[in-house]
C-alpha cells in the first residue's frame, strides 16, 4: 500500500470531500488556502505562486501568515524558480507590458517566513517548469504567459517525489482562472495522465438509494 496524496486547488469542491482529503497521507493546498473548509482540514504542504503581486498580497497583506492551513503546514514549496523569472522580465514586457511586477520576485522574503516558523522550503526548479512548457505545447495551447501553479506542482511531484504505490489525487481542479495559463492544454494533459493511472480526480460519494415509502392507508376496504 503506497500513500495517498491529496493535490487540492482552489475551485468547488464538494464538501462530502473533506473526510476523504483529511484521511490522505498528504494533502497539498494553494496560496491562500482557499480551499480548507468544504475541502478538509488537513493541510501538510503550501504550494506558493512566490512572484508577482500573489506573492505580495500574501506576504505583505493580514492574514496568510495566521492562516491555520498555513500555520499547519510543515512546508511551503515555491512554484517559480527565481533565475527563471528573472530572465523572463524583458521578453515578457514586450507583448504584456501591464504585467510589470509580474516576475518581481519574493523567494527570499518566504525562505525567512519558512525559517522563523520551522517549516522547510522547497523551490521547484526551472527544468520542471520547461519541461511542462514542452509537454502542453503538443496540445498546441492558445497564446498564455506560464503554466498554472497547480500544473507546476503535479509535474514536480510526479517528476521527483511520487512513488510508485502512491495514489495521488485531485480536488478542486476546475481548469480555469487567470486569462494567461493555457487551461485547456493543463485538462487535456492531466486527463492523460489519469488515463494511465498516475493521478485520478476524487470524486463525491454516491449515497446509496433510499427505498421508496410505501403508502399509508388510512382506512382498507373490508
Amino acid at each position: 500500500m503506497g500513500r495517498s496524496i491529496a493535490i487540492v486547488g482552489n475551485g468547488d469542491i464538494d464538501p462530502a470531500l473533506g473526510p476523504t482529503i483529511n484521511a490522505a497521507d498528504l494533502v497539498i493546498r494553494f496560496n491562500d488556502c482557499r480551499s480548507a473548509g468544504p475541502g478538509g482540514r488537513k493541510t501538510d504542504i503550501v504550494a506558493v505562486c512566490n512572484t508577482g503581486r500573489p506573492a505580495r498580497k500574501m506576504l505583505h497583506e493580514p492574514g496568510w501568515k495566521d492562516n491555520p492551513s498555513v500555520m499547519q503546514a510543515s512546508e511551503i514549496w515555491c512554484v517559480r524558480d527565481p533565475q527563471k523569472f528573472a530572465a523572463m522580465r524583458a521578453p515578457l514586457m514586450l507583448n504584456h507590458p501591464e504585467l510589470d511586477d509580474f516576475c518581481d520576485d519574493y523567494t527570499e522574503e518566504f525562505r525567512q517566513f519558512a525559517a522563523s516558523t520551522g517549516k522547510a522550503l522547497h523551490i521547484i526548479p526551472a527544468t520542471i517548469h520547461e519541461a511542462l512548457d514542452r509537454t502542453l505545447a503538443t496540445f498546441s495551447p492558445p497564446p498564455h504567459v506560464v503554466p498554472s501553479s497547480g500544473a507546476v506542482l503535479i509535474a514536480e511531484l510526479l517528476a521527483r517525489f511520487a512513488l510508485r504505490t502512491d495514489h495521488i489525487f485531485l480536488a478542486g481542479f476546475g481548469h480555469a482562472g487567470w486569462e494567461w495559463h493555457p487551461w485547456g492544454a493543463e485538462r487535456q494533459w492531466i486527463d492523460g495522465l489519469i488515463a494511465d493511472g498516475k493521478l485520478s480526480r476524487l470524486a463525491a460519494p454516491v449515497p446509496p438509494p433510499v427505498e421508496a415509502s410505501k403508502p399509508f392507508l388510512t382506512s382498507q376496504s373490508p
